[in-house]
């Protein structure tokens, strides 16, 4: 490696200088505080821990996503988390044993074997928010307005949400009696929303047995997306369907009622197809938008049992977010994260009385730099501690 290149970062690893760094770092402080005014515990998950704990419930996509490296110590494989959510789902389930409702929270660095969707990045700065041990309409609705609120913190105006439920393909999946192979080909067809080619699978569905108004309703899905008045449509389109797929739009039509009753300021779009994290999610999915940007700044949902293989099969429902992302795309990101602060200098020596000065200016929240013997005076400095009339005194420069 020449000496032209040997300090480039690998693509999609970011730093922070000190600015950016310090902008970012207010803005995490005010996430965390919005969290816990909501009532979220913060927790900690370790950087890396074994594999088999780690990718538990998380589906394909993340292992490919996850990087591997074996325990010196144990010889087992371990994986450097690509996504918290898994590891704050673990924390609740083995470690609190709390009954009912659990609130936690996290903000923390993630390393991805493949960029990032939302910006790029292989290390979002990933914040977010879980909710345990309740399933139903209550707790969705307040992890929505929490991620609504978490992006109005963050200088995030008027974003526009997408709202779903994966368990209305899923159920019609279950009952049409599609084999994996062929579930994963209408996933497929239906996430690139490839009109044609769901029709021609269906024809040769239809022509191997498979009952027409199913395969009229798996056909519906992808028009099925609009405002919250397609929840009618989707009613009339879908009711030769199983039971779960009206309760599954009876959800959905709850939830968005309760947004609308509670004033929540957004735009709802409903995707009936909507199918993030199809492997992972089990009931009501959501992303948020920002205008001129295609991908989700924001996104959630809910996913059910995913602490069953430790010991507790418990409801869950949380969304996450990267904070690199909201600075960007927040005006809270477009000014410091706090009013600057006075740069003192002070003059370089051991005397007690300056000693004691300048801690007491540091006591006071004042930035005090001291000068070094035989370097030029710091030149963004805005006053200087100099000793005048018997005592250590701040002049302004």
């Amino acid at each position: 490696m020449t000496e032209i290149n040997r300090w480039l970062l690998p693509d999609g690893l970011e730093e922070a200088l000190p600015e950016s760094a310090r902008r970012l770092e207010g803005l995490r402080r005010r996430v965390l505080d919005h969290f816990d005014v909501w009532g979220y515990d913060l927790v900690m998950p370790p950087l890396a821990e074994y594999l088999e704990s780690l990718l538990t419930g998380a589906g394909h996509e993340l292992d490919l996503q996850t990087f591997k490296l074996t325990d010196q110590l144990t010889g087992r494989l371990m994986g450097v988390r690509a996504d918290l959510t898994p590891q704050v789902a673990r924390i609740d389930a083995h470690r609190q044993h709390v009954e009912g409702a659990n609130r936690l929270c996290y903000v923390g660095t993630t390393l991805r074997a493949r960029a990032d969707e939302w910006s790029g990045s292989r290390s979002p700065l990933q914040a977010g928010a879980e909710l345990f041990g309740h399933d139903g309409l209550d707790s969705d609705v307040e992890i929505i307005r929490l991620m609504l609120a978490t992006l109005a913190v963050c200088g995030v105006r008027r974003p526009s949400m997408d709202l779903g439920h994966v368990g209305i393909f899923r159920s019609l999946a279950r009952a049409a009696r599609l084999d994996d192979a062929q579930e994963r080909t209408f996933f497929d067809q239906l996430q690139r929303k490839s009109i044609p080619e769901i029709e021609q699978t269906l024809t040769e569905w239809r022509a191997g047995g498979l009952d027409p108004s199913l395969a009229d309703a798996l056909r519906a899905l992808p028009d099925l997306n609009g405002g919250p008045e397609v929840l009618e449509q989707a009613r009339s389109v879908l009711a030769p369907a199983p039971a779960e797929v009206r309760a599954a739009l009876d959800h959905l039509q709850a939830v968005v009622e309760a947004l609308q009753a509670l004033g929540t300021d957004v735009d709802l779009h409903l995707d009936i197809a909507e199918l993030r994290g199809y492997a992972y999610h089990t009931g009501l999915v959501f992303a948020a938008f920002v205008p001129g940007s295609g991908q989700a700044i924001a996104r959630g949902g809910r996913y059910n049992d995913i602490g069953r293989v430790f010991g507790r099969a418990r409801a869950a429902t949380g969304f996450s977010t990267d904070l690199r992302e909201l600075l960007r795309h927040g005006d809270a990101g477009e000014a410091p994260a706090e009013a600057p602060r006075t740069r003192v200098v002070a003059p370089a020596g051991s005397d007690p009385e300056l000693e004691a000065a300048v801690q007491a200016l540091r006591e006071q929240g004042r930035r005090v730099i001291r000068a070094l013997r035989g370097e030029a005076e710091d030149p963004a400095a805005t006053a200087r501690l100099e000793y005048r009339n018997g005592q250590w005194t701040v002049v302004d420069l």
